[in-house]
């Protein structure tokens, strides 16, 4: 009966483990709790090693020996798993951009959290990253235009463009999108300033070029997956996913989700819509953006910059310099060159 009860156990355990290794295998990576067990992946792999290691140090114990060695087989493989998928999306990330040629454009998100990043800080680090798109998510357009008039005086135009829910608490009701004047004239679409269609509960901005030939502008913001939140997050991410169906798109913002959660809303190979994710394309898509306060290969890869087959990413940069400015969000930098 022990015996039976043992790989009863051994046997649960393997399917779980495989649950939060594959999660798109199995079709539940948008379901609660795998999706938010699954955000953490760096955790993940830490926890299927140590208890591994545990079950290696319980086998000493000759009448459960069989059964540890069992799991310590199962957590093993599961860690080692995780490990490669870490490293193949970019477990290290890259230490600085490459140099800024005359067709490249910079992107740069950066969920501010409200008044907890200074409108100075967010200007001296878009000018210094020579930003020509900045998405800011949980950032009012008061505070947006206090940006535009800093970058302004260090040299540096810019736009401000935003998209409100006020049914939304505080700045988290508000998204700013700043876009230089060398892309040309934008406009926020009426549908996304008014809510007819937009994200379910933190709105999104789609801007429009209005003159020259830019880019359609995406700044992203997806809820939380909480509990009570799940069909609209799951909503919001087919809703951003939509946003990316033609040939020249840049989406960057807070989506709450990782690749992984991305599993099926692709098209034509894109990780969503026809987008692609740049983070994992430039060896970064493993690094945490959030929370600040967790080691970046510990958080969880949750703000994006996503662009469809127009644009290619050369490098990117999550900055950790900025862990102690306010937000709990870090900024994540890209360098897109067009393809011909």
């Amino acid at each position: 009966m022990l015996r039976l009860l043992g790989i009863l156990v051994t046997v649960l355990c393997a399917i779980a483990a495989a649950v939060l290794t594959w999660p798109s295998f199995f079709h539940v990576e948008r379901l609660y709790p795998v999706a938010q067990i699954v955000s953490f992946r760096g955790l993940l792999a830490l926890a299927f090693a140590a208890a591994a290691v545990v079950c290696l140090l319980l086998s000493i114990a000759r009448p459960i020996r069989g059964l540890a060695l069992a799991l310590a087989c199962v957590t093993g493989a599961a860690a080692i798993a995780s490990g490669v998928i870490l490293a193949g999306r970019g477990g290290t990330g890259t230490d600085a951009l490459p140099a800024k040629t005359e067709t490249a454009i910079r992107v740069m998100t950066w969920n501010t959290a409200g008044p907890a990043t200074p409108p100075a800080t967010i200007a001296k680090i878009a000018v210094a990253m020579d930003a020509d798109i900045v998405a800011l998510p949980e950032t009012t357009i008061e505070t947006g235009e206090q940006v535009a008039i800093a970058m302004r005086e260090l040299g540096h135009r810019m736009w401000a463009h935003h998209a409100e829910d006020p049914s939304t608490e505080w700045d988290a009701g508000s998204t700013t999108l700043l876009i230089s004047p060398d892309l040309g004239d934008y406009a926020v679409i009426e549908s996304s300033r008014d809510g007819t269609s937009n994200t379910s509960t933190v709105p999104s901005a789609v801007a429009m070029p209005t003159s020259g030939d830019g880019p359609i502008v995406v700044a992203a913001h997806a809820v939380a997956p909480r509990p009570s939140y799940m069909q609209e997050w799951r909503d919001d991410l087919q809703w951003l996913a939509d946003q990316c169906g033609t040939a020249n798109v840049i989406m960057a913002g807070d989506f709450n989700a990782t690749v992984d959660h991305m599993a099926e809303l692709g098209i034509d190979g894109g990780d969503l819509g026809l987008c692609r994710d740049t983070a994992v394309a430039t060896g970064n898509g493993a690094v945490g953006t959030w929370s600040a306060a967790m080691p970046a290969l510990l958080g969880t890869p949750i703000d994006h910059v996503m662009t469809s087959p127009h644009w290619e990413a050369t490098g990117s940069l999550v900055l950790r310099s900025m862990d102690d400015s306010g937000s709990d969000h870090r900024p994540f930098i890209v360098q897109l060159e067009p393809v011909d």
